[in-house]
């Protein structure tokens, strides 16, 4: 393996840190997600998505035809690294316009839908903005398991249910949502369909549900009669399962994004303590050391599977062995973080913008988010079933 990057990735790497001088003011940072609370931030950060788009970042990943740069895995993974250590907000365009909703629509969707769509999101678009409809009351790890109903009638779908912990659902156009289509279907994996629900049809109802440090990132919705038109179907019906396996596996992506955010608290860290004196505290330095390795750990799996990609070799395990490990990572960080800290942890985590406050309150919310980031995408031991089963070829465990 060579991850060492070449000129043309450099280079990129050269303008990004440019664009973050005179875009993004490193005065305040932007904790993660923090756009979906406050609504300043939310139009910052859309704003930050046009400029993106202007330059071509948004989507560079994606295919010339539509919008992207053709980007190389390599300029992919600069960009990742960036926006993780510099916070650059508006990449996603929801969770995830650009990530997942657009690459498994460019495999899965119809040619209207990829016109429809995929300009909105490349272009930074407020009606590009994506929400994922995936998790119910009662379908979380157990995906399979979910309920809201899809059914056919003549040109439409009538659609009622559930989703909960729907991030940015208050913020999004457009819903990326799992359906059950198929009541009858033998198997609970099969009769899932992928369906594109439009957020401001009659019948939907959208609640927020504030988090443990009263941010505003999750919601839940409500279907009640929601009228689809037939076209929103992605993919073949009762289909839906294969092509969600394939979304959460762009989902879950690279973590070179989360690797460098921690590289970024743990430099913030190792400066904090420089200044009150800590850092001469050999159990200090000792922390400090730990978070290091594990961070480098980090990042070298993570450019594992972006080698592999690059080659062309399938990437199955990977992602659920990064993303379990830095689940791991995020919470030692934020125990050790508030440790370090001390009485000065219980600065509140979304006062943001003076020195100290800001470093204290990222740590903070590291610490009370690393539970529900431990969730997202799939739990850890979900992603532990997965590189047992695909990783080490151990029986299935679920």
């Amino acid at each position: 393996m060579d991850f060492k990057y070449d000129e043309k990735a450099e280079a990129l790497r050269k303008q990004i840190r440019e664009f973050v001088k005179e875009n993004l003011p490193q005065d305040k940072e932007r904790g993660m997600f923090s756009e979906e609370h406050d609504d300043d931030e939310w139009a910052f950060s859309m704003n930050m998505s046009k400029k993106l788009s202007e330059i071509g970042w948004l989507t560079m990943s994606w295919p010339k035809a539509y919008g992207g740069m053709d980007a190389s895995v390599w300029e992919r993974c600069i960009l990742g690294e960036e926006a993780g250590y510099w916070g650059i907000p508006g990449l996603g365009m929801g969770v995830s316009g650009t990530a997942w909703v657009g690459p498994s629509m460019m495999l899965f969707g119809t040619e209207e839908q990829k016109k429809k769509y995929l300009p909105l999101i490349a272009s930074g678009d407020p009606d590009g903005v994506w929400c994922t409809g995936y998790s119910e009351p009662d379908a979380g790890s157990d995906m399979a398991s979910l309920q809201t109903r899809a059914e056919r009638v003549g040109d439409e779908y009538i659609i009622n249910g559930q989703k909960v912990w729907t991030s940015a659902a208050h913020r999004s156009r457009w819903c990326w949502m799992a359906c059950r289509t198929d009541p009858d279907a033998k198997r609970k994996h099969d009769g899932l369909s992928v369906i594109i629900v439009d957020m401001k049809s009659e019948g939907v109802t959208i609640r927020p549900i504030p988090n443990i440090i009263g941010a505003h990132y999750f919601n839940e919705i409500f279907f009640k009669d929601v009228r689809v038109p037939a076209e929103n179907l992605v993919g073949k019906e009762n289909n839906g399962w294969n092509q969600l396996m394939q979304a959460l596996a762009f989902e879950r992506g690279i973590a070179l994004g989360a690797s460098s955010r921690g590289m970024r608290l743990l430099d913030e860290l190792v400066q904090y303590t420089k200044e009150t004196g800590d850092f001469k505290r050999s159990e200090i330095r000792q922390k400090l050391a730990d978070l290091a390795v594990d961070i480098r750990a980090l990042r070298i799996l993570a450019l594992e599977a972006a080698w592999k990609a690059s080659k062309g070799e399938m990437v199955i395990y990977e992602p659920s062995r990064d993303k379990a490990y830095n689940d791991e990572v995020m919470e030692k960080m934020g125990i050790i973080g508030t440790e370090i800290i001390g009485a000065y942890a219980q600065v509140d985590p979304m006062c943001v913008s003076k020195k100290w406050k800001r470093i204290l309150g990222m740590i903070e919310g590291n610490y009370w988010g690393a539970a529900g980031m431990a969730i997202a995408a799939g739990t850890t031991d979900t992603m532990r079933n997965i590189i047992a089963q695909f990783g080490l070829g151990l029986p299935r465990g679920y």
